[in-house]
Protein backbone atom coordinates (compact mmCIF):
# COMPACT_ATOMS: atom_id res chain seq x y z
CA UNK A 1 0.00 0.00 0.00
CA UNK A 2 0.78 3.31 -0.68
CA UNK A 3 0.89 5.95 2.48
CA UNK A 4 -1.15 9.45 2.48
CA UNK A 5 1.09 10.46 5.45
CA UNK A 6 -1.37 13.94 6.64
CA UNK A 7 -0.21 16.71 9.56
CA UNK A 8 -2.04 17.27 12.56
CA UNK A 9 -1.74 20.11 14.17
CA UNK A 10 -4.48 19.88 16.50
CA UNK A 11 -7.95 17.87 16.91
CA UNK A 12 -9.43 19.54 14.07
CA UNK A 13 -6.88 19.12 11.28
CA UNK A 14 -6.57 15.17 12.62
CA UNK A 15 -10.15 15.14 11.88
CA UNK A 16 -9.77 17.10 8.44
CA UNK A 17 -6.75 14.56 7.37
CA UNK A 18 -8.65 11.05 8.23
CA UNK A 19 -12.34 12.62 7.02
CA UNK A 20 -10.42 13.20 3.23
CA UNK A 21 -8.47 9.97 3.08
CA UNK A 22 -5.10 9.81 5.18
CA UNK A 23 -3.39 6.63 5.94
CA UNK A 24 -1.67 7.85 8.49
CA UNK A 25 -1.27 11.53 10.29
CA UNK A 26 1.57 12.60 11.70
CA UNK A 27 1.17 14.59 15.34
CA UNK A 28 3.38 16.05 18.29
CA UNK A 29 2.63 16.18 22.04
CA UNK A 30 3.91 19.91 23.98
CA UNK A 31 7.45 18.75 23.98
CA UNK A 32 10.33 17.41 22.13
CA UNK A 33 8.30 18.29 18.83
CA UNK A 34 9.91 20.25 15.82
CA UNK A 35 6.80 22.43 15.38
CA UNK A 36 6.58 23.66 18.29
CA UNK A 37 4.70 26.24 17.83
CA UNK A 38 1.87 23.81 16.33
CA UNK A 39 -1.05 23.59 19.01
CA UNK A 40 -0.16 19.94 19.45
CA UNK A 41 -1.29 17.68 22.07
CA UNK A 42 -1.10 16.86 25.29
CA UNK A 43 -1.02 13.45 26.58
CA UNK A 44 -4.86 13.06 27.68
CA UNK A 45 -5.21 14.43 23.80
CA UNK A 46 -2.93 11.69 22.28
CA UNK A 47 -5.07 9.23 23.57
CA UNK A 48 -8.08 10.36 22.16
CA UNK A 49 -6.74 11.10 18.66
CA UNK A 50 -5.03 7.40 18.74
CA UNK A 51 -8.55 6.24 19.49
CA UNK A 52 -10.03 8.33 17.16
CA UNK A 53 -7.76 7.07 14.30
CA UNK A 54 -7.37 3.20 14.93
CA UNK A 55 -11.41 2.91 14.97
CA UNK A 56 -11.27 4.89 11.29
CA UNK A 57 -8.20 2.42 10.73
CA UNK A 58 -5.64 5.17 10.47
CA UNK A 59 -1.89 4.86 11.73
CA UNK A 60 -0.93 7.60 13.88
CA UNK A 61 2.94 8.63 13.87
CA UNK A 62 4.63 10.40 16.98
CA UNK A 63 7.06 13.72 16.26
CA UNK A 64 9.19 13.00 18.77
CA UNK A 65 11.75 14.60 16.11
CA UNK A 66 13.69 17.35 17.90
CA UNK A 67 17.86 16.77 19.41
CA UNK A 68 17.45 15.67 23.24
CA UNK A 69 19.87 16.97 25.78
CA UNK A 70 21.25 14.90 28.61
CA UNK A 71 18.38 16.39 30.85
CA UNK A 72 15.87 15.52 28.67
CA UNK A 73 16.66 12.04 27.92
CA UNK A 74 14.29 10.54 30.48
CA UNK A 75 11.08 12.45 29.85
CA UNK A 76 11.48 11.88 26.29
CA UNK A 77 11.59 8.49 26.87
CA UNK A 78 8.60 8.70 29.31
CA UNK A 79 6.34 10.56 26.47
CA UNK A 80 7.84 7.80 24.14
CA UNK A 81 6.78 5.39 26.19
CA UNK A 82 3.45 6.81 27.03
CA UNK A 83 2.62 6.56 23.51
CA UNK A 84 3.82 3.33 22.73
CA UNK A 85 1.10 2.40 25.76
CA UNK A 86 -1.60 4.42 23.73
CA UNK A 87 -0.67 2.42 20.49
CA UNK A 88 0.81 4.85 18.58
CA UNK A 89 1.62 2.72 15.22
CA UNK A 90 5.50 4.90 14.98
CA UNK A 91 7.66 7.30 15.97
CA UNK A 92 9.71 9.98 14.09
CA UNK A 93 13.06 10.47 15.32
CA UNK A 94 15.92 13.08 14.60
CA UNK A 95 17.93 12.25 18.18
CA UNK A 96 20.40 9.27 17.03
CA UNK A 97 20.77 8.14 20.80
CA UNK A 98 17.36 8.72 21.70
CA UNK A 99 16.43 6.59 18.50
CA UNK A 100 18.93 3.69 19.83
CA UNK A 101 17.27 3.63 23.45
CA UNK A 102 13.96 3.31 21.90
CA UNK A 103 14.58 0.42 19.55
CA UNK A 104 15.78 -1.51 23.12
CA UNK A 105 12.54 -0.67 25.00
CA UNK A 106 9.85 -0.95 22.51
CA UNK A 107 11.71 -3.15 19.78
CA UNK A 108 8.50 -3.84 18.52
CA UNK A 109 7.99 -0.10 18.02
CA UNK A 110 8.78 1.11 14.59
CA UNK A 111 11.04 3.96 14.34
CA UNK A 112 11.32 6.70 11.45
CA UNK A 113 14.45 8.48 10.72
CA UNK A 114 13.18 12.21 10.53
CA UNK A 115 13.90 14.53 7.60
CA UNK A 116 16.00 16.43 10.00
CA UNK A 117 18.55 13.57 10.48
CA UNK A 118 19.79 14.82 6.76
CA UNK A 119 19.66 11.51 5.07
CA UNK A 120 20.31 12.45 1.36
CA UNK A 121 22.42 9.68 -0.38
CA UNK A 122 22.40 6.15 -0.48
CA UNK A 123 24.94 5.03 2.69
CA UNK A 124 22.42 7.39 5.01
CA UNK A 125 19.80 4.91 4.23
CA UNK A 126 21.48 2.27 4.42
CA UNK A 127 23.21 3.26 7.70
CA UNK A 128 19.79 3.61 8.93
CA UNK A 129 18.63 0.42 7.66
CA UNK A 130 21.64 -1.15 9.77
CA UNK A 131 20.75 0.48 12.87
CA UNK A 132 17.52 -1.21 12.68
CA UNK A 133 15.04 2.01 11.83
CA UNK A 134 12.11 1.01 9.81
CA UNK A 135 11.42 4.24 7.25
CA UNK A 136 13.56 6.87 6.52
CA UNK A 137 12.25 10.26 5.89
CA UNK A 138 14.65 11.37 2.79
CA UNK A 139 16.03 14.91 2.61
CA UNK A 140 14.08 17.64 0.58
CA UNK A 141 16.51 18.37 -1.64
CA UNK A 142 16.57 14.97 -3.73
CA UNK A 143 15.45 14.73 -7.32
CA UNK A 144 13.07 11.88 -8.61
CA UNK A 145 16.56 10.06 -10.20
CA UNK A 146 18.32 10.32 -6.79
CA UNK A 147 15.31 9.31 -4.64
CA UNK A 148 14.40 6.23 -7.21
CA UNK A 149 18.57 4.97 -6.78
CA UNK A 150 17.62 4.92 -2.54
CA UNK A 151 14.65 3.40 -3.07
CA UNK A 152 16.29 0.76 -5.78
CA UNK A 153 19.38 -0.15 -3.20
CA UNK A 154 17.82 -0.49 0.30
CA UNK A 155 15.18 -2.19 2.20
CA UNK A 156 13.91 -0.02 4.36
CA UNK A 157 10.92 2.58 3.25
CA UNK A 158 11.06 5.44 2.06
CA UNK A 159 8.87 8.47 2.62
CA UNK A 160 9.14 11.84 0.61
CA UNK A 161 7.67 15.23 1.26
CA UNK A 162 5.57 15.52 -1.28
CA UNK A 163 3.44 18.91 -0.61
CA UNK A 164 4.30 22.11 1.62
CA UNK A 165 6.81 24.72 2.21
CA UNK A 166 10.54 23.42 2.52
CA UNK A 167 13.75 25.31 3.61
CA UNK A 168 16.15 27.15 2.17
CA UNK A 169 18.74 24.84 3.17
CA UNK A 170 18.79 20.66 4.21
CA UNK A 171 16.22 20.29 6.98
CA UNK A 172 18.44 19.63 10.28
CA UNK A 173 21.07 21.53 9.15
CA UNK A 174 20.24 25.40 9.39
CA UNK A 175 21.68 27.10 12.42
CA UNK A 176 20.57 30.53 10.72
CA UNK A 177 17.15 31.30 13.49
CA UNK A 178 20.04 29.88 16.18
CA UNK A 179 22.49 32.40 15.29
CA UNK A 180 20.23 35.35 14.59
CA UNK A 181 17.51 34.75 17.72
CA UNK A 182 18.89 31.95 20.27
CA UNK A 183 15.93 30.12 18.62
CA UNK A 184 16.96 26.55 16.93
CA UNK A 185 14.73 24.70 14.18
CA UNK A 186 16.39 21.42 15.77
CA UNK A 187 14.79 22.42 18.97
CA UNK A 188 11.29 22.95 17.32
CA UNK A 189 11.86 26.78 17.90
CA UNK A 190 12.35 27.96 14.17
CA UNK A 191 11.73 31.49 13.31
CA UNK A 192 12.58 31.23 10.15
CA UNK A 193 14.70 34.11 9.10
CA UNK A 194 14.44 33.03 5.64
CA UNK A 195 11.33 34.46 5.20
CA UNK A 196 12.94 38.11 6.34
CA UNK A 197 14.06 40.43 3.27
CA UNK A 198 17.51 41.30 2.89
CA UNK A 199 19.33 42.88 0.46
CA UNK A 200 22.27 41.50 -1.85
CA UNK A 201 25.67 43.81 -1.64
CA UNK A 202 28.51 43.83 -4.23
CA UNK A 203 31.58 45.56 -3.93
CA UNK A 204 28.87 47.82 -1.53
CA UNK A 205 26.50 48.58 -4.03
CA UNK A 206 22.79 46.77 -3.91
CA UNK A 207 22.60 44.45 -6.86
CA UNK A 208 19.18 43.07 -5.50
CA UNK A 209 16.59 42.95 -2.47
CA UNK A 210 13.18 41.12 -1.36
CA UNK A 211 12.93 37.94 0.24
CA UNK A 212 16.22 36.53 -1.36
CA UNK A 213 15.61 33.35 1.05
CA UNK A 214 12.32 32.32 0.91
CA UNK A 215 11.26 29.32 -1.31
CA UNK A 216 8.72 28.85 -2.65
CA UNK A 217 6.05 25.88 -1.83
CA UNK A 218 6.30 22.29 -3.24
CA UNK A 219 3.43 21.08 -5.14
CA UNK A 220 4.23 17.47 -6.45
CA UNK A 221 1.23 16.50 -8.20
CA UNK A 222 3.32 15.88 -11.46
CA UNK A 223 5.67 13.80 -9.39
CA UNK A 224 3.51 10.89 -8.08
CA UNK A 225 3.45 8.20 -10.62
CA UNK A 226 7.40 8.51 -11.27
CA UNK A 227 7.44 8.66 -7.07
CA UNK A 228 5.56 5.37 -6.62
CA UNK A 229 7.31 3.75 -9.94
CA UNK A 230 10.53 4.60 -7.82
CA UNK A 231 9.54 2.70 -4.43
CA UNK A 232 8.06 5.19 -2.37
CA UNK A 233 5.83 4.11 0.37
CA UNK A 234 4.83 7.02 2.01
CA UNK A 235 4.04 10.66 0.82
CA UNK A 236 3.80 13.08 2.92
CA UNK A 237 2.17 16.64 3.33
CA UNK A 238 3.77 19.44 4.94
CA UNK A 239 1.79 21.66 7.69
CA UNK A 240 1.41 21.14 11.31
CA UNK A 241 1.08 24.82 11.44
CA UNK A 242 -1.41 25.19 9.29
CA UNK A 243 -5.47 25.27 9.41
CA UNK A 244 -7.50 22.23 9.18
CA UNK A 245 -9.23 23.55 5.71
CA UNK A 246 -5.41 23.72 4.43
CA UNK A 247 -5.20 19.40 5.59
CA UNK A 248 -8.43 18.67 4.32
CA UNK A 249 -8.10 20.34 0.64
CA UNK A 250 -4.31 19.37 0.39
CA UNK A 251 -5.47 15.31 1.72
CA UNK A 252 -8.38 14.99 -0.58
CA UNK A 253 -6.30 16.07 -4.10
CA UNK A 254 -3.61 14.01 -3.14
CA UNK A 255 -5.48 11.34 -1.94
CA UNK A 256 -7.30 11.35 -5.55
CA UNK A 257 -4.17 11.08 -7.79
CA UNK A 258 -2.54 8.68 -5.50
CA UNK A 259 -5.25 6.39 -6.06
CA UNK A 260 -5.41 7.59 -9.76
CA UNK A 261 -2.13 6.61 -10.19
CA UNK A 262 -2.14 3.44 -8.94
CA UNK A 263 -5.65 2.84 -10.69
CA UNK A 264 -3.76 1.95 -14.23
CA UNK A 265 -5.58 4.89 -16.12
CA UNK A 266 -4.07 7.60 -18.04
CA UNK A 267 -2.25 10.10 -15.10
CA UNK A 268 -4.22 13.95 -16.11
CA UNK A 269 -4.29 16.31 -13.72
CA UNK A 270 -6.84 18.58 -13.95
CA UNK A 271 -5.57 22.33 -13.34
CA UNK A 272 -8.77 22.97 -11.15
CA UNK A 273 -7.45 21.06 -8.42
CA UNK A 274 -3.97 22.91 -8.34
CA UNK A 275 -5.64 26.10 -8.76
CA UNK A 276 -7.63 24.61 -5.36
CA UNK A 277 -4.07 23.79 -4.00
CA UNK A 278 -3.17 27.15 -4.48
CA UNK A 279 -5.94 29.03 -3.09
CA UNK A 280 -5.91 27.38 0.27
CA UNK A 281 -1.86 27.96 0.86
CA UNK A 282 0.75 29.12 -0.89
CA UNK A 283 4.30 31.15 -1.74
CA UNK A 284 4.94 32.04 -5.21
CA UNK A 285 2.63 30.06 -6.74
CA UNK A 286 4.39 26.96 -5.89
CA UNK A 287 7.37 25.03 -7.52
CA UNK A 288 8.53 21.34 -8.12
CA UNK A 289 10.78 21.91 -5.32
CA UNK A 290 13.69 20.21 -5.91
CA UNK A 291 11.97 16.60 -7.42
CA UNK A 292 12.84 17.81 -10.60
CA UNK A 293 15.85 16.28 -12.26
CA UNK A 294 17.03 19.93 -13.71
CA UNK A 295 18.27 22.19 -11.27
CA UNK A 296 15.05 24.59 -10.22
CA UNK A 297 16.15 27.63 -11.14
CA UNK A 298 12.59 29.33 -9.81
CA UNK A 299 12.93 28.21 -6.33
CA UNK A 300 13.02 31.46 -4.48
CA UNK A 301 10.14 34.01 -4.59
CA UNK A 302 11.71 37.51 -3.87
CA UNK A 303 8.30 39.52 -3.92
CA UNK A 304 6.16 37.99 -0.91
CA UNK A 305 7.09 35.21 1.76
CA UNK A 306 3.98 34.04 3.01
CA UNK A 307 0.27 33.04 1.80
CA UNK A 308 -0.32 34.83 -1.97
CA UNK A 309 -3.56 32.79 -3.08
CA UNK A 310 -4.72 33.32 -6.51
CA UNK A 311 -3.66 35.83 -8.85
CA UNK A 312 -7.30 37.89 -8.97
CA UNK A 313 -6.59 40.37 -11.88
CA UNK A 314 -5.21 43.86 -12.42
CA UNK A 315 -7.13 46.91 -10.73
CA UNK A 316 -7.60 49.10 -13.92
CA UNK A 317 -9.09 51.90 -12.04
CA UNK A 318 -10.09 53.35 -9.03
CA UNK A 319 -12.89 56.12 -8.20
CA UNK A 320 -12.05 57.51 -4.22
CA UNK A 321 -15.44 59.46 -4.92
CA UNK A 322 -17.90 56.73 -5.53
CA UNK A 323 -15.48 54.58 -3.51
CA UNK A 324 -15.28 51.24 -6.25
CA UNK A 325 -12.59 49.50 -8.14
CA UNK A 326 -12.59 48.31 -11.71
CA UNK A 327 -10.52 44.77 -11.77
CA UNK A 328 -10.17 42.91 -14.64
CA UNK A 329 -10.89 39.43 -13.69
CA UNK A 330 -8.55 36.60 -14.41
CA UNK A 331 -10.23 34.25 -11.60
CA UNK A 332 -14.31 34.36 -10.55
CA UNK A 333 -14.66 35.99 -7.41
CA UNK A 334 -18.08 36.24 -5.19
CA UNK A 335 -19.39 38.47 -2.31
CA UNK A 336 -17.48 37.24 0.80
CA UNK A 337 -14.36 36.19 -0.49
CA UNK A 338 -10.88 37.95 0.70
CA UNK A 339 -8.72 39.78 -1.24
CA UNK A 340 -5.16 41.29 -1.15
CA UNK A 341 -3.44 44.01 -3.45
CA UNK A 342 -0.15 43.83 -4.56
CA UNK A 343 2.23 46.57 -2.16
CA UNK A 344 -0.63 46.90 0.12
CA UNK A 345 -0.43 45.83 3.46
CA UNK A 346 -3.79 43.86 4.92
CA UNK A 347 -6.55 41.57 3.13
CA UNK A 348 -10.50 43.24 2.20
CA UNK A 349 -13.43 41.08 2.28
CA UNK A 350 -15.47 41.58 -0.70
CA UNK A 351 -19.06 43.38 0.32
CA UNK A 352 -20.58 44.08 -3.03
CA UNK A 353 -19.90 43.25 -6.50
CA UNK A 354 -21.63 45.00 -10.13
CA UNK A 355 -20.83 44.19 -13.58
CA UNK A 356 -19.80 46.46 -16.13
CA UNK A 357 -23.73 47.90 -16.41
CA UNK A 358 -23.23 48.66 -12.73
CA UNK A 359 -26.08 46.13 -11.46
CA UNK A 360 -25.33 44.63 -8.35
CA UNK A 361 -24.30 40.48 -8.40
CA UNK A 362 -23.57 37.85 -6.19
CA UNK A 363 -20.55 36.45 -8.05
CA UNK A 364 -18.93 36.59 -11.08
CA UNK A 365 -18.64 34.29 -14.03
CA UNK A 366 -15.18 32.79 -15.10
CA UNK A 367 -13.46 35.66 -15.79
CA UNK A 368 -15.05 39.19 -16.44
CA UNK A 369 -14.77 42.39 -15.06
CA UNK A 370 -16.50 44.08 -12.51
CA UNK A 371 -16.61 46.86 -9.43
CA UNK A 372 -16.77 45.96 -6.09
CA UNK A 373 -16.37 48.35 -3.13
Amino acid sequence: MIELLSPAGDFKCLKAAIQNGANSVYLGTDVFSARAFASNFNLDELEKAIQYAKIRGVKTHLTLNTLITDTEFESAINVAKKAYELGIDAIIVQDLGLAMELMKLFPDLPIHGSTQMTVHNLNGALELQDLGFKRVVLARELSVNEIDYICKNTDIQIETFIHGAICISYSGQCLFSSILGGRSGNRGKCAGPCRLPFELLENNKSINSGYLLSTRDLCGLDFIPNLINAGVKSFKIEGRMKSPEYVATVTRIYRKYIDLALSGNEYIIDENDKKELLQVFNRGMSSSGHLSNEANRNLVFKEKPNNMGLFLGKVQKYNPKKGYITVKLNEPIEVGDTVAFEKVDGSYTVSELMNTNMKNIKHTQNRSNCCYW
